[in-house]
């Protein structure tokens, strides 16, 4: 993560779909939009859990191609996603309206798979940003219906909101990311600690 704050930092938020929602949100979360053109989606593919398809490849031309509309569902769907996942760490119904994005992405078909000469994992040639979406949104799917949809979680710091799956075998993670706010909140507690 690249926060404006200059603090770059690893988040991991234990599923591909959360890691859209990473790159801006609705309302308020707008100002943190990282998708402002179709390259940026491929990028975000790229840098996400899907990282072993087409960045692996150098740049062979088998990264999906997105137009100008699949960035807007891109955004879409990210909009949903964050809304859903909140609604699910803060114990909220979950809005129809939302689940019907997801349900609209997850219906097109997925990225293919296919193994490269030298091995590594790929996608198949002709790729496209609808493809990349219904991938990300079947994720969404097997998340929310799935044993871990009771651990998505926000951050617990006062100014921070991203979400997170907590697959830690306690359930206990609470931020997301130690290193960041979890050591910020561990510096607030000592300082607010009485001297003895």
């Amino acid at each position: 993560m690249r926060p404006p704050d200059g603090q770059v930092y690893r988040f991991d938020p234990g599923t591909l779909c959360l890691e859209l929602t990473a790159t801006g949100g609705p309302g308020l979360f707008a100002v943190f939009e990282t998708l402002r053109a179709p390259a940026d989606l491929v990028a975000w593919a790229a840098e996400s859990r899907l990282r072993a398809g087409p960045a692996a490849e150098g740049g062979t031309g088998l990264e999906p191609t997105v137009t100008e509309d699949e960035l807007t569902a891109a955004r879409t769907l990210r909009d949903a996603l964050f809304l859903l996942a909140a609604d699910r760490a803060h114990g909220r119904p979950l809005d129809p309206r939302h689940l019907a994005v997801v349900n609209d992405a997850a219906a097109a078909p997925p990225l293919t798979a296919r193994i490269a000469p030298d091995g590594t994992r790929a996608w198949a040639p002709g790729a496209t940003g609808t493809q990349l979406l219904s991938t990300v949104a079947r994720d969404a799917v097997d998340l929310f219906t799935g044993p871990y949809a009771e651990r998505v979680r926000e951050c617990a710091a006062h100014d921070c909101f991203l979400l997170f799956v907590d697959t830690s075998r306690p359930g206990r993670r609470r931020w997301c990311a130690m290193e960041r706010c979890g050591n910020r909140a561990k510096v607030r507690a000592h300082r607010a600690r009485p001297a003895s």
